[in-house]
């Protein structure tokens, strides 16, 4: 790199410093210009005071060397598109912005832990409700076990609820996860969490498109989860009501063309209207354990998983004529062996010896003159 593209290099990498700071995310207007003219220039046309001299103001008092100086002092790093630990799969949300002009690429990625963020580009997200019930928290936590133990991140969003389940049942199969948060990489949020969080900061990653000291907002949870779907190779719904915002990650990875994998929860339950809802639609596809889910969001054919059969029973056993015949003896009054073989579509001589069979082998009774089910058949 010669020292003009040094420069612009750096040029660029504040202008995104500022955008992050000033402008909210999920602001696909602006996140159009600055794929179009760059960071540089779509800084420039916003400081101009046309119709929003708020936010032209908010842009001119952000010091963005300044900012970078303290982040770096809190452990806090500053990623931009090109940068070698720049996740790619961001990209594609600049295809993704909504006829109300949500979502694109963040102008950057602030980062609190060491964890390289390459390693999320074989990463699952696992999302879910704050209320989560016992059913809920067991299921996503054999889920997260075996995804982790095939060496695949989980991304969640460190809330309570199944995001802490998620993250907690990683951490404890060994595996490798990272929060996205809706506020500053170094604010703790939830405070309950704190324990997490801190522990991810300092051994994992916590991301955040916002600038350290931001708080949290609904919108900003909401721009947030487009980050969890697009890091990931797919979205799993474990327990969501009709208006969770578990919903949006997965509306976003449906909008990115991931896939949107469900658990399906009991039909009285508040907390799983969203995710059998979408099931219903078939806008997600039910999963039962990470084994589906690695087959899902694997390459084709890596993690493929066993057909599942019920159990082998006595009449598994038996040839094509005899199961035949099994079928057409009844339970209660005894019935001939003319009655059966009519209704078996066999001929006499084929029936009496099949029930001969199946006298042996005590799956029925001759009782009457005539054939009835053994009990217990």
């Amino acid at each position: 790199m010669t020292g003009d593209q040094s420069l612009a290099a750096d040029a660029e990498r504040l202008a995104r410093v500022v955008l992050s700071c000033g402008v909210e995310p999920g602001d696909g207007r602006t996140s159009s210009l600055v794929r179009q003219i760059g960071a540089v220039r779509t800084l420039e046309d916003l400081l101009v005071p046309k119709s929003d001299s708020c936010l032209a103001e908010r842009l001119e008092q952000v010091d963005p060397a300044r900012r970078l100086e303290q982040a770096a002092k809190c452990g806090i790093r500053f990623l931009v598109p090109g940068d070698p630990e720049w996740p790619t799969p961001l990209d594609q949300l600049d295809d993704a912005i909504t006829d109300q002009g949500v979502g694109g690429t963040p102008p950057g990625l602030w980062v609190r832990g060491p964890m390289p963020l390459t390693e999320l580009a074989t990463s699952a997200a696992v999302v879910g409700s704050r209320t989560a019930s016992v059913y809920g928290m067991e299921v996503t936590r054999g889920l997260c076990d075996r995804v982790a133990a095939a060496g695949v991140p989980v991304v969640s969003g460190g809330a309570i609820g199944i995001d802490f389940v998620a993250h907690d049942a990683t951490l404890g199969a060994g595996g490798t996860t990272a929060a996205v948060l809706a506020c500053g990489v170094d604010r703790v949020y939830p405070a309950q969490n704190r324990p997490l969080l801190t522990h991810l900061a300092a051994e994992y990653a916590v991301i955040s498109e916002q600038p350290p000291g931001s708080a949290p907002t609904r919108p900003r949870f909401l721009a947030r989860n487009r980050l969890i779907a697009a890091l990931t190779r797919g979205t799993v719904l474990v327990e969501a009501a009709l208006r969770s915002g578990a919903l949006s990650t997965a509306a976003w990875a449906e909008a990115l063309n991931r896939p949107v994998m469900g658990v399906p929860g009991p039909v009285t339950s508040y907390t799983s209207q969203g995710v059998n809802q979408w099931l219903r639609e078939g806008r997600a596809t039910v999963v039962s354990d990470g084994a589906e889910v690695l087959e899902l969001i694997g390459e084709s054919g890596e993690h493929l998983v066993d057909v599942r059969r019920g159990e082998r029973r006595p009449r598994d056993t038996l040839g094509p004529v005899d199961r035949q015949v099994l079928e057409w003896v009844p339970v209660g009054a005894p019935a001939s062996v003319d009655s059966i073989a009519r209704l078996a579509s066999l001929h006499i001589r084929q029936t009496e010896a099949a029930l001969q069979r199946l006298l042996t082998k005590r799956f029925v009774r001759y009782e009457e003159g005539g054939w009835r089910l053994a009990p217990d058949t």
